[in-house]
């Protein structure tokens, strides 16, 4: 039976923490991350959890450590944001590269400089290319969803990689929302213990987590690595499909928001998400063939599929809250656009920035996109390639 509730979305999170009950969970604060290790922390002095809470002197430390006890055989996490995800940068990769499936609870908010504590997405984007599986979530609902399947997914043998949730600072991680719960029992069953073929305190089977790799080694190992990413989509969707029979919630890649018929086409991450479903909603009553295509996994990127649900529209905006400095557009901008070519899916399309350290992103925004691109298709107006939305003159 579910269980209703009223939760931000650290709460959640922090809640579907104490479900699961990792072993091991190594935390530094930073804003607007601080609350979820706060929480768990209080969970475990009441009692409630029993996992081993580390304080440490750094996210770098944090990092490290949790490398260490999921190499030991321990379900270990920790949570960033922001410049602590930047400074655990050498051990992201470590993480991955030595296939450990720890997660990690990202809230996202700018990288500096200048100094900001408000929400984009450039610290994930940053870390695009660590090795990471990558899920974002709208709200808090699907923070707390995507928590509890990230285990099933990192700790499959098919995959052994390490994830990443993903929701935005402020706008999700501190505003309450209606919530649906799942019972502790539930969590419980659908997560499972971790049963790690390979660890380091295995006295039985010693092995070497680490090791120096020589040329004639090293580049298999990171197809090997590649590989599994790839395999990780199907995992991601079979592991869904489980959590839809326990939840009544079915996630997929993307999600597809009345896009049947759409003529135009915004697609976008993150709780902005929402505000473009509400400009779909009223533009539709309007009569115009709108939709939204909202990704949630970002890592492994579903190219083909993006393309795939992309192909039977006049023209696409793609929006970052990120900004790549590459003088062309967004992370996004540049996948979406590379997927659509490569599956010679020849729509137009428009990249857009937006919400940069927390930048307000309103309805008459979104519906201003829309505009831009009925009239580029049906006008042949001329429409800036790589712009930002609501930028003061």
């Amino acid at each position: 039976m579910a269980i209703k509730e009223r939760m931000s979305g650290n709460e959640a999170v922090a809640f579907a923490i104490r479900q699961v009950n990792p072993d091991v969970m190594p935390a530094f604060p930073i804003t607007p991350s601080t609350e979820i290790p706060q929480m768990v922390s209080t969970y475990i002095a009441n009692g409630e959890i029993d996992t081993e809470f580390i304080p440490v002197e750094s996210e770098h430390s944090s990092m490290s450590a949790v490398i260490g006890a999921e190499a030991a055989g321990a379900r270990s996490l920790t949570a960033t944001s922001s410049a602590g995800l930047a400074l655990m940068w050498e051990e992201l990769l470590l993480a991955a590269s030595n296939r450990l499936p720890c997660a990690l609870t990202l809230v996202n908010r700018t990288l500096s400089g200048p100094i900001n504590i408000n929400c984009d997405h450039s610290d994930g984007m940053g870390a695009r290319d660590t090795g990471w599986i990558q899920i974002y979530a709208e709200n808090n609902q699907e923070a707390y969803d995507n928590f509890i399947q990230a285990y099933p997914i990192a700790e499959d043998p098919r995959v052994h990689l390490p994830i990443m949730i993903c929701q935005d600072g402020f706008i999700t991680s501190h505003a309450v929302e209606n919530i649906e719960l799942l019972e502790d029992e539930i969590v419980k069953d659908f997560v499972g213990e971790y049963q790690p073929e390979e660890f380091l305190l295995n006295p039985g089977k010693p092995v070497s987590v680490g090791p120096y790799s020589v040329s004639n080694y090293a580049m298999e190992a990171k197809k090997n690595q590649e590989d599994a990413l790839e395999r990780s989509s199907e995992v991601i969707l079979e592991v869904a499909k489980k959590f839809a029979a326990v939840s009544g919630r079915e996630y997929g890649l993307f999600e597809e928001y009345r896009t049947e018929d759409a003529d135009y086409i915004i697609l976008i991450m993150g709780s902005a998400a929402g505000t473009a479903k509400e400009a779909v909603d009223e533009l539709r009553e309007q009569g115009k063939k709108v939709g939204v295509l909202k990704l949630r996994v970002f890592r492994p990127f579903p190219a083909k599929e993006i393309a795939q649900a992309l192909k039977g529209c006049k023209a696409v905006a793609v929006l970052d809250r990120c900004e790549s400095y590459n003088g062309n557009g967004g992370p996004l901008g540049s996948e979406v656009t590379a997927a659509l070519f490569r599956e010679k899916v020849m729509i137009e399309a428009v990249n857009y920035i937006y919400g940069l350290a927390g930048r307000d992103f309103t309805v008459s925004d979104a519906t201003g996109v829309f505009q831009e691109l009925e009239d580029m298709v049906e006008q042949g107006k001329e429409v800036e390639q790589y712009q930002y939305i609501r930028l003061r003159k």
